[in-house]
């Protein structure tokens, strides 16, 4: 058997963090059994489905590396063939015609809801004949459920869980209108696309119990299901934008790296021993669905933050030399020549060292792309005082004649302070505020090796005189 897996959102907003757990967790089991991953956009809501919510959840999964197997598919495109199998359940008795009006089954809602009772409906169509219809109303169409016994499903997730057949009453399948409800539409669809494990959030465990009276109806054989506990805030609460951010693209926008992201929310309710930072290749070789906890899991956004930081400092220097000019590039008053993106390359090896971010890395390269004068924050005006502009002249004249290489830089910095009578923090503390407006950044001598001699003692100069 081929592991056939897919994601299945719908484009009614940005895809939530739940949601790329879910497809991450579709892509690694079905790479791990060497299987297929299909995406397919459920989005027979017109009214709320957009075009820009599709762009999203593509430009998300891209962005995320869940590379996807053949063409997408459009549930909304296949509405004719939903029918179809509607009507093909009628014609084999295993769906009725039903003419309860609207307002008629709205008004006992609301009684049972006064009576505190929960309503189902009673299946009053059920055996009827079309004879008895009354005129002017256009049926719906009914799956004629069963009704002894007991639905068991073996969940992967969550063990076996058993529901009793009377719990579930005659759901429409199709409306008056001709439209196919959702309990009907993914059931064809997931057999059509030759689906062969369902794995998604719990909060889809009630419609499994449904959608397995259609597969039963059909004679179709069921695919394996797994639901997965949902994501939850730090307090335990329904994760909410107070939390932190929510959505696929935030994250990418907050400066976090996809790999660690996806590192991230696979060890969110999996583990494998010890491990906490796996790469795509060992997730996929270690990933299994049966390994997942069964209860929510809560978002550590510090957690995720130190993560992020790790696979900072193990990426590629071009890589995130390209992230962070793109970054500084949104920002007018930079400088953003062939000059600054080679400071930024050249100094990227100490850069990345603090940062936990890809904006806090921008942050911290943004001097390298500054124009002189520079803006100074506080504490670097601070140490620029007239004693410190005076001593940074004599240390230009110092410098220039290096090769600027950071190890001939570091010695001429030793040997300027010990011939001027200076612990070399007096001397390298106002040379960072001259170079960066800032009283951190890496090593003064990869710093002024980075900036270059032209640019180094330009900065210099400017606040010297």
């Amino acid at each position: 058997m081929t592991v056939r897996t897919r994601f299945a959102p719908s484009p009614t907003g940005p895809l939530h963090i739940g949601g790329v757990r879910t497809a991450l967790f579709n892509y690694l089991y079905s790479r791990h059994h060497g299987g297929e991953f299909l995406l397919r956009i459920e989005d027979t809501d017109r009214e709320r489905s957009t075009e820009a919510a599709t762009q999203g959840i593509i430009e998300s999964l891209d962005w995320l590396d869940l590379a996807r197997d053949g063409q997408t598919v459009f549930q909304s495109t296949r509405t004719a063939r939903h029918a179809e199998v509607a009507r093909q359940l009628l014609a084999a008795g295993r769906a009725y015609y039903c003419y309860c009006t609207p307002e008629e089954l709205n008004r006992e809602r609301e009684q049972a809801r006064a009576e505190k009772r929960v309503w189902r409906y009673d299946g009053r169509w059920r055996e009827r004949d079309r004879s008895e219809a009354p005129a002017g109303v256009d049926p719906v169409i009914r799956l004629k459920s069963e009704r002894d016994g007991e639905t068991v499903l073996d969940d992967l997730v969550q063990g076996p869980v058993r529901v009793a057949n009377v719990e579930l009453d005659d759901m429409i399948i199709l409306r008056s209108d001709g439209s196919p409800i959702y309990n009907h539409s993914v059931v064809v669809d997931d057999h059509d696309m030759a689906i062969s494990h369902v794995i998604r959030g719990d909060d889809h465990l009630t419609n499994t119990f449904r959608q397995i009276q259609v597969y039963r109806a059909m004679g179709w054989e069921l695919p394996r299901f797994a639901h997965i506990p949902l994501i939850h805030g730090a307090d335990g609460a329904k994760l909410s934008k107070r939390h932190g951010a929510q959505f696929a693209l935030e994250f990418r926008e907050q400066g976090f790296l996809p790999e660690a992201l996806c590192n991230y929310l696979l060890r969110l309710g999996w583990s494998h021993g010890d491990l906490e930072v796996l790469s795509r290749e060992e997730a996929i070789r270690l990933f299994d669905i049966v390994d997942v906890n069964r209860g929510p899991s809560r978002m550590d956004y510090a957690k995720l933050t130190n993560l992020n930081g790790i696979y900072i400092r193990q990426a590629d220097d071009d890589r995130l030399t390209e992230v962070v000019v793109r970054l500084l590039d949104r920002q007018p008053e930079m400088a953003l020549a062939g000059e600054a993106a080679a400071r930024i390359r050249a100094l990227m090896p100490a850069l990345k060292e603090r940062a936990k971010t890809l904006v806090e890395l921008a942050d911290a390269a943004a001097f390298l792309a500054r124009a002189v004068p520079l803006p100074m924050q506080p504490k670097a005006a601070a140490a620029l005082s007239p004693e410190a502009r005076q001593m940074l002249g004599a240390l230009g004249v110092a410098l220039e004649q290096t090769d600027f290489s950071a190890a001939a830089l570091d010695l001429a910095l030793r040997g300027f302070a010990e011939r001027s009578g200076l612990k070399l923090g007096e001397v390298a503390q106002p040379l960072r505020a001259a170079l960066t407006g800032s009283t951190v950044s890496p090593g003064i001598d990869a710093t002024l090796a980075a900036l270059g001699r032209a640019e180094s003692l330009a900065r210099i100069d400017a606040v010297s005189h």
